[in-house]
Order: structure tokens, then sequence, then C-alpha cells
């Protein structure tokens, strides 16, 4: 990782000169930019560029090279793992000033735009021509389209329509050097040499800076629906979420939330939900009405079989309540403490409901408040803790017991992140998910398009 050090004069002045007034040193703005949405880390850095370009960013890592500074890049900074701290400061590169949507083709049903497109400007601007851009992440108003690829964003969506890796038919990116390569286009099928686009995807900054997206679009649907089964423990919510996955195609929403969660949801949003419930699950499809239809009655019958309790939004407003428990899973719980930390781990569907009493157990432990939910149909777990910020022990405690869980995780036959990143935050588990021989394999491609290690250090790859 290349160690900090100040600024030079001379590289101030090729930035300046290069974007003029889009070159922040202030203090306020350098401390802004030192973080993101991961609570336990922070770094600012010497600058903050703010390219309209791919030949302004061409021309930004150019300098970075020719000075030996570290570059990190950088959207709205809604990632959960530390993905955007310029750890080694130097340059942060903010693409949030990228906001052109240069196309959206209903015939092609594609969109290509800038990185700093937000992920619901792009939806609003699909719906228009029919159609949906179908990466669904929590923070869809304000995290970018460029963050969502760098870090293969999932989403609600994701059992259904997958995540971003599937939706990304090409890019534009730009080398350390300031080389301009572009992979893939606008064809769904292309096998000319190795996958490019999908090794950039997820790449998390550290082997180019993506200044334009093609991003493949589906058809808006027709109809969706949505219900609530309740439960007496997440035993039996998995056993349901096992039968429904194997009973019929794959539903749109397949979502929990453990009591933790919905004791807390309720407190904060007055929904309705039942608190002596030990689980909650949220199910839904979308399509063709009559599918839909067919599809949710298919669930609420299997839900039934060990189910508490079962309640079918029967309009459009209810079916906006019972998505908004799920989504307000956070800020509910974040009232309880002034320092929220929101992981994800994601393990096998049959090892769901162990993962979530493990959860529960190692919370208890520590002395720690967990809530856990997340992508039931996926297996897919946000383990969330609520600490007091200015209590040390407190958070020492959180970090002990996600160490836990991140290895229990792993040793379940899962991962240590499904959809947030790797980022410095899981860094220190990588190896325990891949194992020596993948590690140095990845240090090998970082070299290959990055060899003096400036693009995030201290991230994947380092």
């Amino acid at each position: 990782m290349p160690t900090a050090a100040p600024l030079p004069p001379a590289a101030l002045a090729d930035l300046r000169s290069l974007l003029g007034d889009r070159v922040l040193t202030e203090p306020g703005a350098l401390a802004a930019y030192g973080r993101d949405a991961t609570p336990l880390f922070r770094h600012a850095p010497d600058v903050v560029v703010q390219p309209l370009t791919t030949e302004e960013v061409a021309g930004v890592l150019r300098i970075a090279t020719k000075h030996r500074l570290p570059v990190t890049t950088r959207g709205a900074g809604t990632n959960l793992c530390a993905g955007t701290v310029p750890l080694s400061g130097g340059i942060v590169l903010s693409t949030t000033r990228m906001t052109a949507l240069k196309e959206v083709s209903r015939d092609e049903m594609l969109a290509v735009c800038q990185p700093g497109v937000t992920a619901g400007a792009l939806n609003r601007a699909a719906a228009v021509e029919g159609l949906v851009y179908v990466p669904d992440p929590g923070s869809k108003e304000a995290s970018t389209v460029g963050g969502n690829v760098a870090t293969c964003a999932g989403g609600l969506r994701g059992l259904k329509y997958g995540v971003t890796r599937q939706y990304v038919l090409g890019l534009e990116a730009v080398l350390p050097d300031g080389e301009v390569i572009r992979t893939g286009g606008r064809l769904v099928k292309d096998v000319a040499g190795y996958d490019l686009t999908r090794l950039l995807v997820g790449s998390e900054g550290t082997l180019a800076v993506i200044t334009e997206i093609t991003m493949a679009l589906v058809p808006n649907p027709a109809a969706a629906r949505y219900g609530v089964a309740y439960f007496t423990t997440m035993t039996d919510a998995s056993e349901a979420v096992r039968e429904i996955v194997a009973s019929g195609p794959a539903p749109a929403t397949l979502e929990f939330m453990d009591t933790v969660c919905i004791a807390a949801v309720e407190d904060f949003a007055h929904l309705g939900l039942r608190r002596d419930a030990g689980a909650l699950l949220l199910f839904g499809d979308d399509g063709e009405p009559d599918a839909v239809d067919r599809s949710v009655a298919r669930m609420a019958e299997v839900c039934a079989q060990r189910a508490t309790h079962i309640e079918l939004a029967e309009s459009v407003a209810a079916a906006e309540d019972l998505l908004a428990a799920r989504r307000c899973n956070l800020p509910a719980l974040a009232r309880s403490g002034s320092m929220t930390i929101l992981e994800d781990v994601t393990v096998p569907r049959p090892k769901l409901a162990e993962m979530v009493a493990f959860v529960a157990e190692t919370a208890e432990k520590h002395g720690v408040r967990i809530g856990t939910f997340g992508h039931a149909g996926d297996g897919n777990l946000h383990p969330t803790a609520v600490v007091d910020g200015d209590d040390r022990a407190a958070i020492d405690a959180a970090t002990a017991a996600f160490d836990e869980i991140f290895r229990r995780a792993v040793d379940l036959g899962g991962t240590i992140t499904g959809e947030h990143g790797v980022g410095a935050a899981k860094l220190p588990y990588l190896e325990h998910r891949l194992g020596p021989e993948q590690m140095a394999l990845l240090r090998r491609i970082k070299s290959a398009f990055d060899p003096l290690g400036l693009l995030n250090p201290g991230k994947l790859g380092s």
C-alpha cells in the first residue's frame, strides 16, 4: 500500500490546471470525503477531485501516476464496507458530477450512463419506457450506478432477478496510466476473450475507474402482490423458505426479520406487525396478474403449514406498508443507539436458521444488541449491532461478535459478504473465505491492472 505523504505542490498545481475549482482542499470537504456509511473507518484524503468526463478522469490518473499518488474512487459513499475510505490519503476521485444519462433504449432494453447517475434516477428514466433497472439496493435513491457496479450491489429482487453483475453489458473504464478501455458492449451474447466486464464488476475501484456503463433493463411487471407470514421460530420460517423455493419458480421477494427487528420496526413505524412472533417472512411476486395471484397463493399455502398467522396485502397501499416494514429495519434499529454497524453474510439456505440462531447466541455472549434481517431466499443475512458510539468497550464487543459471525458463516459453507463488498471492513477475513492460493491470484490480477498499487490501496488485491 502506498504510504501517506504530503501532497506535492506540483501535483496540486497539475490537478487545478486540469479541473479548476473542481479540486477541493478545504478541511471540511476532506473530512466529509474521509468516511462513508461504514462507521468505524475514517481517513481524510489530501485532495478531492470532481471530474465530469472520461478524458478528465484519464488526466487525473495520469497525474496520480506521475506523482505516485493513491486514488480512491467514490460515488455517493453509501457502501457499508469502508470501500471508499481513502486509507492512504492521496486523491479521492468523486464521480458524483458525472451524471449524464446518455440513452435509454426500449428496443434494446438497455441504458447507457455515466457512473454518477443514481439508481433511483435510472429507474425513473427506465420507467418512462416501460422498463426497470433491476438492482434494488436499500440506498437506491442516493447510491450511484457506478457504486452499484463497483460493489456488485444486490437488493430485494436478487432471488428472482439476480444482482448487478447479471445486467452489466459493457463498461468504459480508465486504467491507472490513463489508458481508456471498453469491455463488452450492447450485446446479450459476446464471448470474445476474457470476460473483463465481469472482472471489473465488484472490483471496488481497485483495478480501474469506471466512467460509462451499459446496463440491461427488463420490462416493468404488470402486477405485484405481497403477503406476510409470522412464525414461532426462525427454524419454522427457514423450512417455509426451503419449501417455497423448491415448489415452483423463484418469487420476486422472500425477506425475513427476526424478533428484535420486528419489535424495532413496529416501535418506529407502527405498521401493525405482530410482536409475539419469533420471525416474520415477507413474500411476494411480480409479473402477469394471473401468474402473480397463483404464485402468492402458493407461497401462502406453504407458509400456512407452519405459520401462526398470514396476511395478504389487498391493496397497493397495504403492499407498500409491507415493503416499508422490510426497508426500515436500519432506521428502526438505529433509534436505540448512536452507532449502527450493519453487516452481511451469506450461508446456504438450509443453514439460514442455524446462522440466525448463532448470531443471537453470539450477541448474548458478548452483551451486544443485534437484530437480524435479510434476504431469506438467497441466504443473505444482515446482522445489525446497535451500540453507544462513545462506549469503546461496547464497540469492541460488537467487533468481537462480528469476528465470530464472519468465521461461522464461512464454516457453514457461506461467505463473508453477499452484497456489501469486502472493502477494508472485511479484508481481514478474505483469506479465510478464499484461501492463500486465490489471494495470491487476486494480487497478480491487481498487479496486471495496477502495477504501482495506486488504486484504492488497502483493499482487494493489496
